[in-house]
């Protein structure tokens, strides 16, 4: 498996969809007290500021919950959601515009018992690491871990590069989950997945278009 990080520079495009599809197939990792937990990003949405009504810069929306959207593109953008789950969402674009891109679900590679235990599981099974909350759990995702930029090395969350095969027609494209209330934005088909891992959250109507 690489063990190349993915470089300051690929979180500065503006084109927050881009990067969304791109991560797909890309390796998350974290460090925390003496252990690696990584997986295979398998599922991803899309969040672009201040004209998606999904995101939480919407109409510049600005508030301490969101401060790390703010940051250049490549910091780790967390928070609480329903005041139980943290959701780990990487920043894109330069300062200021305020892009993300959330992780909602992985392939667990590295640290298999360590996330088993975090999330009290006593055998392996694909819900380990299915759904943005449950990630978190198992990656050891919490608060203490927001504005990290995940492109340095010493850096406890991290984006790498990965051997994992992938052609492009394996990646799907549908609407965002959860956000039905987002009016015209909930119709945009930026969620992104691999079409047949048994890790993908939720399998929605394929956009053909994709």
């Amino acid at each position: 498996m690489s063990k190349l990080l993915l470089p300051r520079d690929y979180y500065l495009s503006q084109d927050v969809c881009y990067i969304a599809k791109n991560l797909i197939g890309k390796k998350l990792e974290t460090h925390i007290d003496g252990h690696l937990t990584s997986g295979i990003i398998v599922e991803t949405e899309a969040y672009r500021g201040p004209d998606d009504k999904a995101s939480h810069s919407f109409n510049h929306r600005r508030t301490p919950r969101n401060e790390s959207m703010y940051l250049e593109g490549g910091h780790s953008y967390i928070y609480i959601c329903y005041g139980l789950h943290y959701l780990f969402n990487i920043v894109t674009a330069p300062k200021e515009i305020a892009h993300a891109v959330l992780i909602r679900a992985l392939e667990p590679i590295d640290g298999i018992e360590v996330m088993m235990k975090r999330r009290k599981f006593h055998s392996l099974n694909n819900k380990l690491t299915k759904g943005p909350g449950a990630l978190s759990v198992a990656l050891g995702i919490n608060k203490s871990l927001n504005a990290k930029r995940v492109y340095e090395e010493d850096s406890s969350i991290r984006i790498l590069y990965s051997d994992f095969l992938l052609n492009s027609d394996d990646i799907a494209c549908s609407k965002r989950i959860g956000v039905e209330s987002a009016a015209e934005a909930a119709e945009y088909p930026w969620r992104f997945f691999i079409k047949n891992s048994k890790y993908v959250s939720a399998h929605k109507k394929i956009d053909s278009s994709n």
